[in-house]
């Protein structure tokens, strides 16, 4: 049995998806779909990307990296997390909203979740 190394690159992603202030790209590799999420300042998930639907908060469970910059994790609840570079984040899939905070672009690697990110017929 041959045994084959796989290697790819978010440079050239297996699909994008693209949307105000944004994107993400995915990489599908050994059965997993990985995403890499790029937000510009003033990036806001219920307004560049949930509006699109008409929905208001992401229900997508998440389990990522924080590459570079800040953005929130803001639960219906009320409870808002702030997540930055090098930290793990889990968000369950509970109703949730997110945004960038401050100036500088945030850059995540998604694990769990980056399949059902953003997908135009459901954001």
């Amino acid at each position: 049995m041959d045994v084959a190394v796989i290697l790819k690159r978010f440079e050239a992603p297996d699909e994008v998806r693209v949307f105000e202030k944004g994107r993400f790209e995915l990489v599908t590799l050994g059965g997993m779909t990985i995403g890499r999420a790029t937000y510009q300042p003033g990036w806001r998930w219920s307004t560049h990307v949930g509006a699109a639907t008409g929905a208001t908060h992401c229900h997508v469970e998440h389990v990522g990296m924080v590459i570079s910059g800040c953005a929130t994790a803001a639960m219906a609840n009320g409870e808002v997390i702030e997540m930055r570079a090098g930290d793990l984040f889990y968000v369950p899939p509970e109703p949730h909203d997110s945004w960038v905070v401050g100036d500088e672009p945030y850059v995540s690697l998604h694990f769990l979740g980056a399949d059902h990110y953003a997908e135009t017929e459901k954001a």
